[in-house]
This record gives structure tokens, sequence and C-alpha cells, in this order.
């Protein structure tokens, strides 16, 4: 069953340490069926109860599944698997349009803002005990969040976008729960889910968002919490407007005690307003990074959400990093304050290349979505195939395996790095190689 791999150990945590080291090496392949519980502790000469308990800590940890007597196997994606590893290595003279980064001419210059935080630290220098929000800092991010019509709360600081929902997921949730995500949908979310020892529901969207029949039924099906991306969902590039909106706010609304978990994936880099969901649920969240707009290595989101929530965040900060660089902050008020970024005119020219791409690749009887954003979606009838033959026409785009659980196959490309001069030639390569992909919601 297990080839020449043999599982090691006498107390659960060696088990589950084996167990994990056979995956990390390759020796246990995605998929492969573990011994049943009675076998392997005969063979190890220990307890059933001590293997069962290696299975559960596996199984908490998103490194195997069990399937009632069908047993248990490693997962298809084991949670130490990232899905950033698949990727496409890019050779000279290939085109990078795989990314997922922002055009670095749309950026601000960031050495005024942070010489002008420093200026300030000096002034007034950071200790251990003051408040770990800067007082202007949630004054300005609050004051953004109520012209969208984001309910009011508590605003908190975090090490970006995927730290924020990790922290919220942690404060609600324990190994074994479900969390309702789209499909496709980020997938940094969709390694994070199972590495936290819970289980994804996909829930399959269009370009409108999540569909609300998908939703409810993920919600029937246990989920305890969902999140939603408002508007530049990656890889899709879907919007949440103001229909769906209230269509899935009346889902969520007959399932109040559901932790929802919105991303504003988009805040500065899109010009279509936000639609939020926040309200009708007991609990709830709303996260706004700076990466996009500001720069990725710019490690800073606005959290808020309502006052529990944010305060078992921020309560398990204060035992873990204590608080986000406060230098860190008056530099993402000194861009705030100074208007940085025009988030009109970044919006205008991701979407004139976004639009020049989608509209090409219709006028060549391709599918594409792309309705905010940075990212085109291309439904494909074969990913690999596609992926390889775009590579060989010089162009890397990423695979869709790296978004997607049930979804069909697709590829993502980028359009930040792109000219209007590239968009024919990109459409060309894209037609060749996509093939005849069935009709279906973002599959």
């Amino acid at each position: 069953m297990l080839g020449e791999y043999r599982i090691e150990g006498r107390r659960a945590a060696e088990i589950a340490a084996s167990v994990e080291r056979g995956i990390g090496a390759g020796e246990l392949a995605p998929g492969q069926p573990l011994p049943p519980l009675r076998e392997l502790a005969l063979e190890l000469g220990v307890n059933p109860n001590t293997v069962a308990a290696a299975y559960r800590t596996l199984r908490d940890r998103g490194v195997i599944e069990t399937a009632g007597r069908r047993g248990s196997r490693v997962r298809a994606r084991p949670s130490s698997t990232s899905r950033g590893s698949i990727r496409v290595d890019v050779p000279a003279g290939v085109r990078e349009v795989s990314d997922g980064n922002p055009d670095p001419a749309l950026l601000p210059p960031l050495h005024d803002a942070f010489a002008a935080a420093a200026r300030e630290q000096a002034e007034r220098p950071g200790r251990y005990g003051d408040a770990a929000v800067l007082p202007e800092f949630a004054r300005l991010a609050r004051a953004g969040l109520d012209e969208d019509g984001v309910p009011d709360g508590p605003v908190a600081v975090t090490s970006g976008s995927l730290d924020a929902i990790e922290r919220v997921l942690a404060a609600h949730l324990r190994p074994g729960d479900a969390v309702a995500v789209e499909d496709p949908g980020w997938g940094s979310l969709l390694d994070l889910v199972p590495a936290l020892g819970l289980r994804p529901l996909p829930v399959a969207l269009d370009d409108d968002g999540p569909l609300p029949g998908e939703l409810e039924r993920a919600l029937r099906a246990g989920a305890r919490a969902v999140v939603v991306t408002d508007r530049a969902q990656n890889p899709t590039g879907a919007v949440v407007g103001a229909a769906r909106a209230r269509e899935l706010r009346t889902v969520l609304a007959a399932h109040p005690h559901v932790l929802l978990i919105e991303d504003d994936h988009g805040h500065r880099i899109v010009d279509v307003p936000l639609h939020p969901l926040a309200g009708v649920t007991d609990s709830w969240a709303l996260v706004r990074s700076t990466a996009k707009a500001y720069g990725p290595d710019l490690r800073l989101a606005v959290l808020t959400g309502d006052a529990v929530t944010v305060d078992r965040v921020t309560g398990r900060q204060r035992l873990g990093p204590g608080w986000v660089s406060r230098l860190l902050q008056r530099a993402v008020v000194e861009l705030w304050a100074t208007d940085a970024v025009d988030p009109r005119a970044v919006a205008r020219a991701y979407g004139e290349r976004r639009d020049a791409l989608v509209r090409a690749l219709a006028e060549r009887g391709v599918e594409a979505h792309g309705r905010s954003g940075m990212n085109v979606w291309v439904p494909v009838a074969e990913e690999t195939g596609a992926v390889a033959r775009l590579l060989h026409a010089g162009w890397a785009v990423a695979p869709g395996a790296r978004f997607r659980l049930t979804a069909g196959p697709g590829v993502r490309l980028t359009v930040s790095g792109l000219t209007g001069k590239d968009i024919e030639a990109v459409a060309d390569a894209v037609a060749d190689a996509a093939g005849a992909a069935p009709a279906r919601s973002y599959g």
C-alpha cells in the first residue's frame, strides 16, 4: 500500500511526523491511502488509539482526509504543499503574465512617506504599551470605510489580508469546521483553510460574484464561515454588484450565526463601488490591504468588524507580534493624506489593458472574464496543455490549478505588464492554446 516507505514512531506525535516526512519527501503521494488504524498499530506495536490520535492530528493539520470505512488517505493537496508551487518556470525570452503583481509604474514612490514617518517617529518615539493603532490611522481608515457604507466597527491593523483572515478564522472556528470559499478563488486562501485544519466548501461564482444558490448550498452543508471577495476577485475579476449583494445578504440573513469575512481586494485600484454584505450576521469582518495600490512589500491591512471579533483578533495579536509597526502605519497615513495614489487613474490604466484583452479574446471566439482588477481568467479545455502551448509561444501564464477546487480548468493572465502592442499577440497565443472550453460558471 505504501510502497517502500515505512511509517515509524511509538507516540502519536512521532507517527504524525513520520507521515509528514514521507509526504514532504515525495514518498507518500497525494491521494495515497494510509494503512488502516489497527493494521498500522499492529505493525508499530502500539495501541490503535495512538494511531487514531496521530491520524486525527494529521487531519486537523490538513495533511490527510478520512472517509469513514474507506479509510484515510493523503489529501490531494496537503496543506504543507503551497499552491504557489504550482507555477511555470519562465525561461529567457518568455513574457511573464502569471505573477499577479501590480504595475510598478502605477505604485507611488515611498521615500517621502517613510522620511516623514521617520521624522515623526523621532519626535514621538514609539514605546511598549502605546496603542496598537495610531489614532490618525484609525481615523482615516474609518472615514474610508464609512464612505463605502461599511457598518461601524473598531479598526485593527494586521500584516496583510491573509494575516487578517487567518486571525479572524482562528478567533471563531475549530479544526474540522467548514468554510465556504469562492471557486475559483485566491490560491493563498485555499491553502490557508486546510492548513488551519478547516474544510473548504467550494462556492461557484460568475462575473457578479458568488452565486446565491451555491452559497445557500454550502451553508446548508454546514459552513461555519464564508469568505467573499467584493471587488477585483482573484483570479476572475468578479465584482459583487448591488443586485447580487442584496441576494447574498438575503441568504446570509437566514444564517445569522455564520461568520462573514469580506476581502476588499480591489480597494484603491478599481473604480466600481463597494457593496458590502456585512451587517446581517452576528459575526463579520472586512479587510483592506495596501499591497496592490501601494506595493506588495508594504505588509499592512486594515481590519474592521463586529466588536467581539476585532477584540478577539487584537487580544491574540498582543500575545504574538504585539502590533504592526507604527512607523509603517505613519508612512501609510502619509500616503493617504497626500493622495499618493489616484485610484481613478490606476483603475483606468488596469481597466484599459484588461478590457482590451477580453475584447480581443472575444473577437477570436475565446471566453474570458475580467470585470475589475488586474487579472483575466480564461476557461480552457485542458489546462496543462494550454499552459505548455502558451509557454512555447512565449507567454508564461498562471495555471488554473493554483486557484480552483472543483471548478473546471483555466488559466490566469495578469495584465499589469502588458502594453497596447502586446494585446493582439497574447490574444492570438491564447486563442491558439485554449481550445473549446465547455460553457459553465467559471468552469
